[in-house]
């Protein structure tokens, strides 16, 4: 097990836990959670021994072998499917002892390291990798692709493919969902449900984490808290201990009045039968949430649009895509104010491409897209954070936004995003992945758009963040269409989901577990066959492979052991025959002296050549039976 006894640590002089005491058991799976900067990457340097304690300890096992979510990965040459297999550096380990051994001509070693290889289920590793790259979003075309043919957030897929090969005993991820989308998150909720080693995750989605962990681990007050059950458990244990703190009681009560209206509202307002029971399982768990995150440093809303068009935006017949090569076509839809759009599709269906287009970041390749007199868009996206000055302060790109607006007033405004006295004031560019994503959102709400497109907003946005995007979003009268694989915030906000696929966007009848249902039923469907038997026959053509080449190095020395039995048979007939004649007296009464010589040099040749071709059948005997 896990021991953390009495345990402080610190980074760049800063104390993030102090006095931690607690025990994690083999086979549980922890969520890792807290504020952005509280210490949760620092933890997973600490049980990676990259990373030593203040005082105290964090005790595990010394022969756990530990698996990791790597955060950079170099322009390799190394092939897709190869790179994941080196997660399992056990494999490839024996991989190269029996290219060694195969060299070397070593029978016993070889027999040895095949046995190893069947062992840790060498046979079917590559069987196993590509399942996982499907499982990520790879095209089985990707797997024989360099690694540096990748962009980023591809190879960061492609360390979490290497880390669940690892056969880790104890396995770390750091934010393993940044970089999928909705389709490989479910996958990968599935996969890790049923991880047989101890897991630690570090992760934002709640949704995510309700389908993986068995226990949650809690940075709160300095310290660590360690709660049974999964995300959900946590949010109410923790919702009744801050309950019972009569100082948090008042706030409590007016946070939970307020989404009480929003769930009356949103009761009202939605139309479609399956998505509107949906919504509201989701919002009757909101009173509750809205208590554990009582005391979130985040608390902001949409501001009102300066001027409404209905409709807002008109596409019809467009075709969309890059270069003369259409992803999208005959698009037809009409955004009006109100309208709450979720986006759901497999990687690649074209649901980024249908943002940019309705963005006016992309041309259409045909067809038409009508934009009303008042639209005032919002575009959200993973660039918007390059864009940032790193140069400058939020306070200053606020005022480079609106020269003619108070001070305080933009501060009192980024306060809302957390940036408060001396963050305000600081230079963005050494600000984390979190930072930057909740500065790009205070800059583009700050614009009043009456459109919000909005690609993966919760990227890199911890859980406090997602909780007050998810309750502003709620509350503005602007359009919404997003992207998004955060289950929590479509539940919570999309009362339309519209499934792209096969290069069409319709409208899809259903809520989010018949979605899953239904990609489920298309990677079935998508399967040749049963990847189990797929591995298991790969593992016996394997195996038959193994015992093949055993018999090819056992043929010659068993055929060598019969020459000499055969050999040995007659020289010991010859060598008897002439013992005979020797012990007869009358071959000495004999006056032809050179013969009798000639019977004795011969005996001795035998004698020689006997005790050569035994020692010789014994050690061929050796070899044959260390190859088993």
């Amino acid at each position: 097990m896990i021991q953390f006894r009495d345990l402080t640590y610190s980074r760049a002089g800063t104390t993030l836990v102090r006095g931690a005491s607690l025990q994690i058991h083999p086979a549980w799976r922890v969520g890792v959670v807290g504020a952005n900067g509280c210490g949760k990457s620092s933890l997973f340097a600490l049980l990676r021994d990259e990373l030593h304690a203040d005082a105290g300890e964090a005790a595990r096992p010394p022969d756990w072998r530990i698996g990791h979510l790597a955060q950079d990965t170099p322009a390799l040459a190394v092939p897709a499917l190869d790179h994941a297999l080196d997660g399992d550096r056990e494999l490839r380990s024996v991989e190269a002892e029996l290219a060694g051994a195969e060299a070397a001509g070593d029978g016993h070693r070889i027999a040895l390291l095949h046995g190893r290889l069947q062992d840790i289920g060498g046979y079917a590793a590559r069987a196993r990798a590509a399942e996982i790259l499907s499982g990520l979003g790879f095209a089985p075309e990707d797997l024989g692709r360099p690694v540096a043919e990748f962009s980023g957030g591809w190879r960061v897929r492609l360390n979490l493919a290497q880390a669940l090969m690892s056969r880790a005993d104890l396995l770390l991820l750091d934010e393993p969902t940044n970089h999928l989308d909705l389709d490989a998150v479910l996958w990968l909720e599935n996969w890790l449900a049923t991880y047989p080693g101890t897991l630690f995750v570090i992760s934002h989605d709640r949704d995510f984490l309700d389908g993986v962990v068995t226990h949650i681990l809690n940075f709160e007050g300095g310290g660590l808290r360690l709660y049974a059950g999964n995300f959900s458990a946590f949010e109410t244990a923790r919702a009744e201990r801050l309950a019972a703190q009569q100082a948090m009681h008042e706030r409590q009560q007016r946070e939970v009045a307020h989404l009480r209206s929003y769930v009356d509202r949103f009761r009202a307002k939605a139309t479609k039968a399956r998505q509107a029971q949906s919504r509201l399982k989701a919002l009757a768990r909101m009173e509750l949430i809205a208590a554990a995150h009582v005391d979130a440093p985040f608390h902001f809303a949409f501001l009102e649009p300066a001027a409404m068009s209905d409709p807002l935006l008109q596409a019809e017949g467009l075709a969309a895509g890059y270069g003369a090569v259409p992803i999208l076509q005959d698009v037809t839809l009409t955004l009006r104010p109100g309208s709450r759009i979720g986006l759901l599709g497999r990687n690649g269906a074209g649901k980024s491409t249908l943002v940019k287009l309705l963005a006016g970041a992309l041309a259409p390749l045909s067809g038409r897209l009508t934009a009303g007199r008042h639209l005032a868009v919002g575009y959200f996206a993973q660039h918007q954070l390059e864009q940032l000055r790193p140069d400058e302060s939020p306070l200053w790109h606020l005022v480079r936004q609106e020269p003619q607006t108070r001070e305080q007033e933009l501060r009192d405004y980024l306060g809302g995003f957390d940036f408060r006295g001396a963050q305000a004031d600081a230079p963005c560019g050494h600000f984390s992945g979190g930072e930057k994503a909740r500065l790009a959102l205070a800059l583009l709400i700050r614009r009043r758009p009456n459109l919000l497109l909005l690609d993966e907003p919760t990227n890199h946005l911890d859980l406090e963040m997602r909780e007050a995007l998810t309750l502003a979003l709620q509350e503005t009268e602007a359009a919404v269409v997003m992207v998004s694989h955060d289950r929590h915030l479509l539940r919570t906000t999309a009362d339309e989901l519209w499934r792209v696929h096969d290069g069409r966007v319709e409208a899809f009848d259903g809520d989010l577990d018949d979605y899953a249902a239904w990609l489920a039923r298309q990677r079935a469907e998508a399967r040749p066959a049963d990847p189990e038997r797929a591995m298991r026959r790969e593992a016996r053509a394997a195996g038959a492979a193994g015992r093949q080449a055993l018999l090819n190095r056992r043929r010659p020395l068993q055929k060598e052991v019969e020459r000499l039995e055969k050999r040995l048979a007659e020289w010991q007939d010859e060598k008897a025959a002439i013992e005979a004649r020797l012990a007869d007296p009358t071959a000495y009464a004999s006056p032809d002296r050179m013969a009798l010589e000639g019977m004795v040099r011969r005996q001795a040749e035998l004698a020689s050549a006997i005790s050569e071709a035994e020692d010789r059948w014994l050690q061929v005997q050796d070899e044959l039976e260390a190859m088993g």
